[in-house]
C-alpha cells in the first residue's frame, strides 16, 4: 500500500507540531521517521493511523484520501512502545482480539493467531498471560497482534526502546527481516539513529515539525543535505569547524586557524560555484581523520575516549577547535601529548553558515 502525505500539518494551539509534511511512502516499503524528542515523528504517525486529525493537509493510502476514516476502518496495524497487552488476557487472547472485534469466528480466530504466533516463535506461549513473559516476549506478542489482522500498514511507536541493548540488536534483525518477508508498507518512528540507519529503505529525519531530508541510510551518511542532519547522523558526530573557503594557485583550499585542507577538484569546484561568501562550517567524520607523523596538521590530545576496538581521541587545533579522532585501540598517546593529524580531504563536507545546508550535494 502507498502512503503519501501532502502538505501535512497538525497545530495544537500556537505549537505547530508538524508543518507541511510532504513524503510519498512506497509501497512495500520500510521507512523511518527519524529525529529528537519534539520533533512531530510520533505525531505524524498518529495522523497516519486516526488518532490525530490534521489540521491541514491530505493523507492517501493508495489511490484514496483517508482524513475521514476512523482507525478501525483504515486497515493498520500498530505497535507501541509500551506493548499495551491486556495483563488479565491470555497470549492467544491477546493475539486474536482485533479479529473477536471484527466477530471472526473462533476456529478461524485461533487458526490465525497460531499461524501469526509461530512465525513470531511464540507458538509455545499461548497459555501464557504477560506477566509470566519476558520483554522481549511481549514485544512479540503486541506485534503477532498488529500482524493477524493482515493490515496494509504497519505502524511502530518506538517498539524497542524498552528492551536491553542485546534484545534489541537481535529484534532488530527480526523486524527487518519480517518486513521484507511479507513485503507490508511500514513506518517505523524512533530517535535512535542506529535502527534507523540499519532498519529502513528510506529516512525522514525531522526537526521542529520540519523535514530535513528523506533519503537512503547511505545518502544521510555520506551526502547530508543540511547541517543539522550532518550532526545528527553518525556515531561518533561529525566535527565541524568554521571556517573560510579560498582560492590558492589554482586550487580550492578550506582554511582555519591551525588548519588548512586542500579539497579535491570536484569537491572545490561545486563548493566554489555554490558558496554565497568565503564564510564555510567545514565539517569531516571522525573515521577520517588520522595520526600521521607526516600530518600537516598539528594538534594536542585532550581527552582519550576507549571505545572497545578503537579509541576516540579529542584533540585541540591550534586554534582552540577540538576534533575527534577515532584511532585503533593502545595508540601509545595520553592527554596532553603532541600530535599530528592527516585528514582525507575526498571525505570533507562545507555548508553553507546562514542557511545550514549543503555546497556540495
Amino acid at each position: 500500500m502507498e502512503v503519501r502525505l501532502v502538505h501535512l500539518s497538525k497545530y495544537f494551539g500556537e505549537v505547530r507540531a508538524v508543518n507541511d509534511l510532504n513524503l510519498e511512502i512506497k509501497s512495500g516499503e520500510f521507512v523511518a521517521l527519524l529525529g529528537p524528542s519534539g520533533c512531530g515523528k510520533t505525531t505524524t504517525l498518529l495522523m497516519i493511523a486516526g488518532i490525530y486529525i490534521p489540521t491541514e493537509g491530505e493523507i492517501w493510502f493508495g489511490d484514496r484520501i483517508v482524513n475521514d476514516l476512523l482507525p478501525k476502518d483504515r486497515n493498520i496495524g500498530m505497535v507501541f512502545q509500551s506493548y499495551a497487552l491486556y495483563p488479565h488476557m491470555t497470549v492467544f487472547e491477546n493475539i486474536s482480539f482485533p479479529l473477536k472485534l471484527k466477530k471472526v469466528p473462533m476456529a478461524e480466530r485461533r487458526k490465525r493467531a497460531q499461524r501469526v504466533a509461530d512465525m513470531m516463535q511464540i507458538g509455545h506461549l499461548m497459555d501464557r498471560k504477560p506477566a509470566q513473559l519476558s520483554g522481549g516476549q511481549q514485544q512479540r506478542v503486541a506485534l503477532a497482534r498488529a500482524l493477524v489482522k493482515e493490515p496494509d500498514i504497519l505502524l511502530f511507536d518506538e517498539p524497542l526502546s524498552n528492551l536491553d541493548a542485546k534484545l534489541r540488536l537481535t529484534m532488530r534483525g527480526e523486524l527487518k527481516r519480517l518486513q521484507k518477508d511479507l513485503g507490508i508498507t511500514s513506518i517505523y518512528v524512533t530517535h535512535d539513529q542506529v535502527e534507523a540507519m540499519t532498519m529502513a529503505d528510506r529516512v525522514a529525519v525531522l526537526r521542529d515539525g520540519r523535514l530535513q531530508t528523506f533519503s537512503t541510510p547511505d545518502d544521510l551518511y555520506n551526502r547530508p543535505q543540511t547541517l543539522f542532519v550532518a550532526g545528527f547522523i553518525g556515531s561518533p558526530p561529525m566535527n565541524f569547524i568554521d571556517a573560510t573557503l579560498v582560492q590558492e594557485n589554482g586550487k580550492v583550499v578550506v582554511k582555519a586557524e591551525g588548519m588548512r585542507i586542500e579539497l579535491p577538484d570536484e569537491l572545490g569546484k561545486r563548493a566554489l560555484a555554490r558558496a554565497k561568501s568565503d564564510r564555510v562550517v567545514y565539517g569531516i567524520r571522525p573515521e577520517h581523520v588520522h595520526l600521521d607523523p607526516e600530518g600537516d596538521i598539528e594538534a594536542e590530545i585532550y581527552v582519550v575516549e576507549p571505545l572497545g576496538r578503537e579509541d576516540l581521541l579529542d584533540c585541540r587545533l591550534l586554534g582552540g577547535s577540538v576534533m575527534g579522532v577515532l584511532a585503533p585501540a593502545g595508540q601509545p598517546v595520553g592527554p596532553g601529548d603532541k600530535v599530528r593529524l592527516r585528514f582525507e580531504a575526498e571525505h570533507s563536507q562545507l555548508f553553507d553558515p546562514e542557511t545550514e545546508h549543503t555546497l556540495l550535494w
